[in-house]
């Protein structure tokens, strides 16, 4: 993940480094409560009791690697202008013909704000029915630099998002960019804000029943290190993790000291031989490499990696299986700037969920997923309905059947 382009940004969000313990992350429907819907739709009293809303439960899988997706929770609204738009790679509205779409690709749902709960909740079922365990969140930090203060926001969103849908979560310290040079010019700086933002992770989300776990013991990943170097620099910037495991990038731990593994990222050839070495090692699978970033005034760009139709992702996933792993990243659900995206597409639909689904040995199929976008639609369609609300809810707990029932209902309502 390169993410050259933060570092250019001219427009910097106000914000704290502050390390303020926030409210553990709401997993209550985000509907306001009415008996009608925006669209003039009327809830029906037996669908109104919230009493009745299932528990979400987790999916049962015969491939016990433990799966997640890398998630960037970095987009505005794609219409935003003077702030830095991921869409446009630029401080520029997305056009409405989307000839300035700083991808190759479009999502299946249309470009969209990472702070809009119809999405997150969209985004984490489908990541629940293609047989992941979980979610990365690409984070960083609290400082309110640049346009971090909103990606902080988003990412506590996206939390409880994925709480609310039964997933775990982990969070990976972007520090390459976090703490990088231009937004830290002085070193000691750099440590502080890192020291800090370790404490508001160990104080909000490691303590948080679904974030994800080794033996007992957290798991945080870090982008890196990349700017702050030495083992003394990470005892103090860690310290307030408690003993957390640290995971570096592959072929940083000589810059953080004594992590306790790495993971690794965009490789077409894993090469798994020295796995041993570390107390934990986390897989990847990319499912191709087409940035956009020559294209878009973001410098040179990166050596391009063609999906081969999905013969690569599946040849990732192989090779983690062959080596005995029992964790893997993908990277990524999301960066559409990189063209590393899984999530479904206008391009390739669900393609690579599906082969997720076939990998994690689930009993769904891309019956399924189609299932999770018509939920989507009534939700966008009709977002205090009710009856919505329970759709998703039985879709959580993979109540299939009574998903769709609500469904059928609410699309004759059309």
């Amino acid at each position: 993940m390169a993410l050259l382009f933060a570092a250019m940004l001219t427009i910097a969000a106000c914000g704290s480094s502050e390390d303020n313990v926030v409210s553990p992350p709401e997993t209550e429907n985000p509907e306001t409560p009415s008996n009608t819907d925006n669209s003039g739709e009327t809830n029906k009293p037996g669908d109104t009791d919230e009493s009745e809303m299932p528990e979400p439960v987790q999916l049962s899988k015969d491939n016990d690697m433990k799966l997640f997706a890398h998630y960037m929770p970095w987009f505005v609204k794609p219409s935003a202008s003077g702030v830095w738009n991921h869409w446009t790679m630029s401080t520029n509205a997305l056009q409405t013909d989307h000839s300035n779409l700083a991808s190759h690709y479009s999502p299946l749902i249309s470009p969209y704000a990472s702070n809009d709960e119809a999405v997150l909740d969209y985004q984490c079922l489908m990541m629940k029915y293609s047989g992941l365990d979980g979610v990365i969140i690409d984070y960083m930090g609290e400082s309110g630099k640049n346009d971090y203060a909103s990606i902080a926001a988003n990412t506590k969103k996206m939390v409880a998002a994925a709480t609310k849908a039964g997933l775990q979560f982990a969070i990976c310290y972007d520090e390459q960019t976090a703490l990088s040079s231009f937004t830290f010019p002085d070193l000691n700086d750099a440590k502080d804000q890192g020291r800090s933002d370790m404490r508001f992770i160990s104080n909000n989300f490691l303590n948080l029943p679904n974030y994800v776990k080794d033996n007992g013991k957290p798991v945080l990943l870090i982008f890196g290190p990349a700017r702050v170097k030495g083992k003394a620099n990470w005892e103090y910037i860690t310290e307030p993790l408690n003993g957390a495991k640290v995971i570096v990038l592959n072929n940083m731990s000589g810059n953080y000291g004594n992590a306790s593994g790495e993971f690794l990222w965009v490789n077409p050839s894993p090469n798994y031989s020295n796995v041993g070495n570390y107390d934990m090692y986390i897989a990847g699978a990319m499912p191709g490499f087409w940035d956009v970033y020559k294209q878009f005034g973001q410098g040179e760009g990166y050596t391009t990696y063609d999906r081969q139709d999905g013969a690569l992702f599946l040849q990732q996933l192989n090779a983690a299986k062959e080596a005995g792993l029992k964790w893997l990243q993908i990277s990524t659900w999301n960066d559409y700037g990189e063209g590393t995206v899984i999530e479904p597409t206008k391009e390739f639909g669900y393609q690579y969920l599906t082969i997720l689904q076939q990998f994690a040995k689930v009993s769904l199929t891309e019956q399924d997923l189609k299932l999770v976008a018509r939920w989507y639609e009534q939700r966008i369609s009709k977002p205090t309905n009710k009856s919505v609300a329970k759709a998703y809810a039985y879709l959580a707990a993979l109540e299939r059947d009574k998903a769709i029932k609500l469904l059928d209902e609410l699309e004759k309502q059309q």
